[in-house]
């Protein structure tokens, strides 16, 4: 056997598996050496723009959309580097959306950590909220059919600019580039709408997939009726270490980067295993059951029919407790009446999509789950709770045989993996 550390919460666990099993990792880059003058060299030397100072006039107001909580996004740090880029822009015309989706709001201590206290204290910031009307804006219809409405906050800027990081993501391929703006600061019912069965269950709304992603491409379509002028999104390593940054044109930049992240964070294997365990990234992916399902989804890709997921989740925010995702699974007591449920046309409820997804990763294979969630908790998410990590991989390898094929995704989903 060997140990193998997971990411969980703010620091590790361990687990023995077998010599033999698979550990898929991201192939390590090191963060860069200077990262702020990386920053700084992308924003005068962006890819399908000016340069971002000759673009911004002093008497501007200046939108900067940021991740919520949940995303590692280095925020704290770009947000005071376009601030300086940008310093012959009074500081009371900068404006921060935390782009929150349908998620909570966030506190000020989370947005300290986020942004950093000066920025917190200095400069406006509006947390977009997708249910309230008198805080959104109609700007256009895709096609779709779906009415698209963004913060008004930020609409009304003179200049828009739009960060975030790129990673793969489990139905809209890779995270970042429209992605910041829809679903980020837009309504609920566009979020809905986005979001929905179909949408969710076509097979090109994968991992590391833009070609023919109706999610991508719904995405990109709304972020272009209120198009960002500048877009700044990093890559990041294990570390949350700055390893490249793509600046530009929405569009354009955030494809440039897609291909670099699809080298370095996508991985070939030859069969798919009986076993896969997971993670999700750790902080601040792991806070939430709901976000673990993105580390299920990247184990699931290579798990076999019928066979077991463990996935490795701090899950210190609960289910959470906010939002449907919980009342959606306590809905109906097996994933396949979950699902038959959602692709009912008349079910349109936000959270949907997230258990979705789970129910069809279920309908593929075991689940089990590692957290600080009680085990009533997770039953009824229909997960199967772990007390014991080790335990459970040897009681699973005996069902499945003494050459049962492991797979550890130590990082989750920082590295897909894929069937050759």
């Amino acid at each position: 056997m060997k140990q193998v550390k997971l990411a969980y919460g703010k620091g590790h666990v361990t687990i023995n598996v077998p010599e033999n099993a698979e550990v898929i990792e991201p192939r390590h880059l090191p963060g860069l050496a200077d990262d702020k003058a990386a920053v700084v060299a992308a924003m005068r030397k962006p890819f399908g723009t000016r340069p971002l100072k000759e673009m911004v006039k002093a008497t501007d107001t200046v939108g900067i959309v940021i991740a919520d909580i949940t995303r590692p996004t280095p925020s704290h740090k770009l947000v005071p580097w376009i601030m300086e880029e940008l310093s012959h822009v009074p500081r009371e015309n900068f404006v921060v959306i935390n782009g929150l989706g349908s998620h909570r709001a966030n506190t000020r201590e989370e947005l300290i950590q986020m942004l950093g206290e000066d920025v917190v204290n200095t400069v406006k910031i509006v947390q977009s909220d997708a249910f309230n009307p008198d805080e959104l804006v109609y700007v256009g219809t895709n096609s779709y059919g779906s009415k698209v409405y963004f913060n008004k906050t930020y609409t009304e800027c003179d200049f828009k600019i739009v960060t975030g990081f790129i990673e793969p993501h489990f139905f809209a391929g890779f995270s970042g580039g429209p992605k910041g703006i829809c679903p980020a600061i837009a309504s609920i019912e566009t979020i809905l709408d986005f979001h929905n069965a179909q949408m969710i269950g076509d097979p090109n709304s994968t991992w590391g997939t833009i070609a023919g992603n109706i999610l991508q491409n719904a995405a990109t379509q709304n972020c272009l009726m209120a198009k960002p002028e500048f877009l700044i999104n990093v890559t990041l390593n294990g570390d949350k270490e700055i390893t490249d940054v793509f600046a530009g044109d929405v569009i354009e930049a955030h494809r440039i980067g897609c291909e670099f992240v699809k080298k370095h964070a996508m991985h070939a294997v030859e069969e798919p295993f009986d076993i896969v365990i997971t993670t999700n990234s750790g902080y601040p992916l792991d806070q939430n059951l709901y976000q673990t399902v993105k580390g299920m989804s990247a184990a699931a890709e290579i798990v076999k029919q019928d066979g077991a997921v463990i996935a490795v989740s701090e899950c210190s925010d609960g289910l959470p407790n906010h939002g449907n995702y919980a009342d959606i699974l306590k809905a109906r007591k097996t994933p396949q009446e979950l699902l038959d449920m959602i692709n009912e046309p008349s079910y349109r409820l936000f959270d949907q999509w997230e258990a979705q997804k789970q129910a069809m990763i279920q309908l593929k294979a075991d689940c089990y789950l590692y957290s600080t969630l009680d085990k009533e908790t997770v039953e009824q998410a229909m997960i199967k709770p772990v007390e014991n990590l080790d335990a459970t991989l040897k009681q699973l390898m005996e069902k499945y045989g003494p050459n049962a094929r492991v797979a550890v995704l130590p990082l989750g989903p920082l590295t897909i993996p894929y069937v050759k």
